[in-house]
């Protein structure tokens, strides 16, 4: 495997290691297992776990932005919530995990500083373009934020974060397709 291939490899599975078990679920004799190398050979990578999960944030919040960010932008506000709410069933996968920054969010003591900071960049980042995107479904009048778009994304968001807690332990995704329901006319 060469060198890229192996850095791929172990943020993937970190990502996913974080995803079902979090920050202190794991170690990187569990990951070493994985990717099928030495955790010497981890530490060349990410000489420590605050560096890997930095690391995996980072990649992670990447991709989900991107794909936030690749909605159609002539779309009606209500259809671009569906398509935000089908991102979110993507991220349950096989049921067992569930948002990277979630999970994280919950270990929020236990995480280094930089870490804890880019998963809160990675929450704001979420609800203002839910506050956007609410505020454009008022103009619409597809969706109903009662005038406050940036409290109602917040709130909103939360409940995304949370139905993936909900499926994940009743091993349903219709927890998550209620919570864009909640804000339609």
């Amino acid at each position: 495997m060469d060198r890229n291939t192996v850095r791929e490899a172990l943020l993937d599975h970190a990502q996913t290691l974080i995803m079902t078990l979090g920050y202190n679920g794991f170690s990187y004799r569990d990951l070493s297992e994985l990717v099928g190398v030495k955790t010497s050979s981890i530490r060349y990578y990410f000489p420590s776990k605050e560096d890997l999960a930095l690391e995996a944030v980072n990649a992670y919040s990447a991709d989900v932005m991107s794909t936030i960010y690749a909605i159609d932008s002539s779309a009606p506000a209500d259809k671009k919530l569906d398509r935000y709410t089908k991102l979110f069933g993507r991220v349950i996968g096989d049921g067992r995990q569930i948002c990277l920054c979630g999970m994280l969010a919950a270990e929020i003591d236990a995480l280094p500083e930089n870490v804890r900071h880019a998963v809160q960049s990675f929450f704001k980042a979420n609800e203002n373009w839910l506050a956007k995107i609410l505020a454009e479904g008022e103009a619409q009048d597809t969706l109903d934020a009662g005038g406050k778009p940036e409290a109602v994304a917040r709130a909103l968001y939360a409940s995304f974060q949370g139905s993936l807690l909900a499926c994940r332990l009743f091993q349903t995704r219709a927890r998550l397709e209620e919570v864009a329901d909640s804000v339609r006319r």
